[in-house]
């Protein structure tokens, strides 16, 4: 597994290590971090790292003060999990990456590998001393991709030769059966279907569902390459938020170590209100 990853042992044996944090990143805190966490794991709701104003992320200021808060510091090893099969916590990953921190990790089958395994939970809510957060640097060009970008692509005639657009939603979603999972809050996307060109690969197909774990890398690796997702291209994620493309983007990324792969987390909530986007269904 790629270095990024830790395994829910290697948590358990640094709950009180004090160069490690442990971060949960739910979506719904009330039904995840409240009822159990990892002993002296912290808590981010996903809410925390969202703009207050525009759909966007923190300002580098604003994250630096909520690290300060949480008592995370430049030079903690943090590990993140979370409820979803760690879909919010690759999302996070993901900023942290943005934003320059060096040492981020995530614990490998989240919640759900952690409860399954039956070991140590918590109710309490840990309070480390406050830091001096800063971030070093900014860097989402090799990250994130954004909306013209991505219009720019499909209009080119880019899409399925040099550029990959990956939809890993549900494929109900993909063919515009459904704007959201059936469970999950409607972000009031006005149509449904998928970008033109996009090859639909749920998020879900890299995780075994018994544990919650990332399958082998051989196994994701026939996966991807099979259905045309080759090291050789560049790749772009997306799905409705930006949360489910960000749990492909690391797969592909810090496992199968694919050099070009970004996120477009504007994705169908942002694709699905344009007018006169193109469509297929």
């Amino acid at each position: 597994m790629a270095e990024v990853i830790v395994s829910t042992e290697w948590v358990q044996q640094n709950l009180n290590n004090p160069k490690v944090r442990i971060v949960e990143v739910d979506y719904d805190p009330t039904t995840a971090y409240d009822a159990w966490h990892v002993p002296n794991a912290i808590l981010i709701a996903w809410k925390e790292l969202r703009h207050p104003v525009r759909r966007d992320f923190i300002e580098p200021a604003d994250f630096e003060r909520l690290m300060s808060e949480k008592g995370i510091s430049n030079d903690h090893t943090v590990v993140l999990y979370g409820d979803f099969n760690n879909w919010f916590a690759t999302y996070a990953f993901w900023l942290f990456q943005a934003y320059g921190h060096e040492d981020v990790r995530i614990m490998d089958g989240g919640r759900t590998a952690w409860a399954k395994e039956g070991r140590p939970t918590s109710r309490e809510k840990p309070s480390f001393p406050k830091t001096q957060y800063k971030v070093r640097r900014v860097d989402w060009g090799s990250r994130r991709a954004y909306l013209w970008e991505v219009m720019q692509k499909v209009l080119h005639g880019e899409v399925k030769k040099n550029v990959i657009l990956v939809d890993v939603r549900s494929p109900a979603e993909y063919r515009g059966e459904i704007t959201a999972p059936p469970e999950y809050a409607n972000e009031q996307t006005q149509v449904g279907g998928h970008i033109p060109g996009a090859i639909n690969i749920p998020w879900g197909q890299a995780v075994d569902p018994e544990t919650g774990k990332f399958k082998p890398p051989e196994v994701l690796r026939r996966l991807y390459e099979s259905a045309g997702v080759t090291p050789d291209k560049e790749i772009i994620t997306y799905c409705r938020i930006g949360e489910r493309a960000a749990h492909t983007w690391f797969v592909l990324k810090y496992i199968l170590k694919y050099p070009a792969v970004r996120v477009y987390d504007g994705s169908w909530a942002e694709w699905g209100n344009l007018v006169g986007a193109p469509v297929e269904k």
